[in-house]
């Protein structure tokens, strides 16, 4: 990105525990300049309520578990140049991908049945429709950039935003495909 254009950052997250955005925030002083460089367009740190358009890059946390995650992702997609799974929920489905062998039915069963003391029953509406397995975001669109980690360490994510916005890709090690 050229001095006079700060590069357009989005961040999101889908199903994942937020510890990547954390691990971004412990970038700490570095922030001030990472802001000198991006415009932060859409993310849990700003106001806008709908994904923008043209979007240089995105970050990315978290696996696709549900159908809100898949419209999200696909949407992020669409209007992102450049995609990064950021942490090991978007990489492999890691945490989120351990309800994958009981399947979405038993795993609502048990959450808002069985360990349920008042007023028991499955949501519907409020909880969005969960997909049959929760799987890492390149299992339904293309990615760019694989960061792994739980989370990665807000030395690596600093490194890999100043290497996107100065029109490098980043060499990640550990950035092998899954799934």
């Amino acid at each position: 990105m050229t001095a006079e254009h700060k590069a357009r950052v989005a961040t999101t997250w889908l199903d994942g525990c937020s510890g990547c955005h954390m691990s971004l925030l412990d970038m700490d002083e570095r922030l001030l300049e990472v802001a000198e460089r991006v415009e932060l367009v859409y993310g849990c740190l700003v106001d806008a309520k709908e994904f923008p358009e043209d979007v240089d890059v995105t970050l990315v946390e978290g696996a696709v578990s549900s159908e809100e995650d898949l419209r999200k992702i696909r949407e992020v997609r669409a209007r992102t140049r450049v995609l990064v799974s950021l942490g090991d929920c978007a990489v492999t489905a890691n945490v989120p991908g351990m309800r994958n062998p009981f399947g979405p039915g038993p795993v609502l069963e048990r959450a808002y049945l069985e360990n349920v003391t008042l007023n028991a029953q499955i949501p519907h509406g409020a909880v969005p429709a969960l997909l049959a397995e929760s799987l890492p975001v390149h299992a339904y669109v293309p990615v760019d950039v694989f960061v792994p980690g739980c989370p990665p360490s807000a030395d690596l994510i600093f490194s890999v935003i100043m290497d996107l916005v100065e029109g490098r890709l980043p060499q990640v090690q550990g950035t092998a495909r899954f799934g």
